[in-house]
């Protein structure tokens, strides 16, 4: 059985009444009542319009803007303002530009999605040390909040932007199915770049199946139609490091069973038991092997991990942040400069 999500909250649910005030005194704009509350979403679309709030619902009416590295940021930032947000939520926050958004009234949020070094490591691998780089870009006066999508980068990404809480990227709505069909003939399906390790781990099952490697970025509508012609998703990380990918949520919420290198963190999923776990590349064909001559032995699975990917949902996973941004803001309030009003 599939867990259906919870109603949508109303807009001004979202944001009780001594909050409200408060956020007013600093200047943040804010939905009137009856009003839904405008979320512009900005990141490379073929990255993350699959984590976006994709249509308008009871409480928000989203918006998805384009924006990737080496782009023109005074275009993105007129065309979001041209929007009206209440809200600005960035997927990778080092892009932007140093003060692009100073003159922006609305409430910014700015989510890291790149694996860092971790607290504990002492030679990081020179992958993580080349992402660390690229985030001392960053300006942290563009954003009242951020948010990490691995608590054990924080203390790493702290050193440059304040983390305020850590959260794993969501899935866009549209890429859940309720109606599953099992096909083990179906090629397995691995979407990301290319790199040594993963070529290393890909190479047996490659030659002794027909797994589809498409490596590069998708659209939305790209990505709900290649997983629609697949029955096994693997997950590989960048490099020889751990990490969790959110293709792994991705792949369990269109029903796929998932052979994944160990997530670290697993976000609430448990190995052998919501996904196959291998650790190299032996392991890697053995999953995919074993799901297409047995694949009524990992049915449960398949069918966990779909529920498991629940916690995932872009419609859950949102209202909830933003609830907790606009309360945080008000209590707290912001090292931000604000624009005048």
């Amino acid at each position: 059985m599939i867990v259906a999500p919870p109603a949508a909250p109303e807009a001004t649910e979202l944001i009780p009444e001594r909050v409200r005030n408060r956020l007013r005194e600093l200047g943040y704009p804010l939905p009137e009542p009856g009003e839904l509350l405008r979320l512009a979403l900005v990141g490379q679309t073929t990255y993350f319009h699959q984590c976006a709030l994709e249509e308008p619902s009871a409480w928000a009416s989203p918006a998805f803007f384009d924006f990737r590295s080496g782009a023109d940021a005074h275009a993105m930032v007129e065309r979001v303002r041209a929007f009206d947000p209440h809200v600005v939520l960035v997927f990778r926050p080092e892009l932007i530009p140093a003060r692009a958004f100073n003159g922006l009234h609305a409430l910014t949020l700015g989510w890291l999605t790149e694996p860092l070094p971790r607290g504990s490591e002492t030679d990081p691998h020179p992958d993580l040390v080349r992402r660390l780089e690229y985030l001392r870009a960053a300006d942290r006066a563009n954003f009242d909040r951020i948010v990490c999508f691995d608590p054990l980068v924080i203390p790493a990404a702290s050193a440059i932007l304040p983390v305020w809480r850590s959260v794993p990227l969501p899935v866009a709505d549209s890429l859940y199915v309720d109606e599953i069909a099992t096909d083990p003939g179906v090629r397995p399906l691995f979407i990301g770049r290319s790199t040594p390790h993963r070529e290393w781990m890909l190479e047996m099952s490659k030659h002794k199946t027909d797994l589809l490697h498409v490596g590069h970025g998708t659209s939305l509508e790209d990505l709900r139609e290649l997983l629609r012609g697949t029955t096994i998703g693997v997950n590989l990380h960048n490099e020889a490091y751990p990490s969790f990918e959110n293709r792994v949520a991705i792949l369990m919420a269109a029903g796929r069973l998932v052979v994944s290198e160990p997530l670290s963190p697993t976000h609430g999923l448990e190995p052998g038991i919501d996904y196959i776990e291998a650790t190299n590349p032996w392991e890697l064909y053995k999953g995919i092997w074993s799901v297409r001559h047995y694949p009524e032995a990992w049915e449960l699975m398949r069918l966990r991990g779909r529920v498991k990917a629940e916690l995932f949902r872009a419609s859950r996973v949102y209202p909830r942040l933003l609830a907790n941004t606009f309360h945080d803001v008000a209590v707290f309030g912001s090292e931000r400069p604000r624009p005048a009003s």
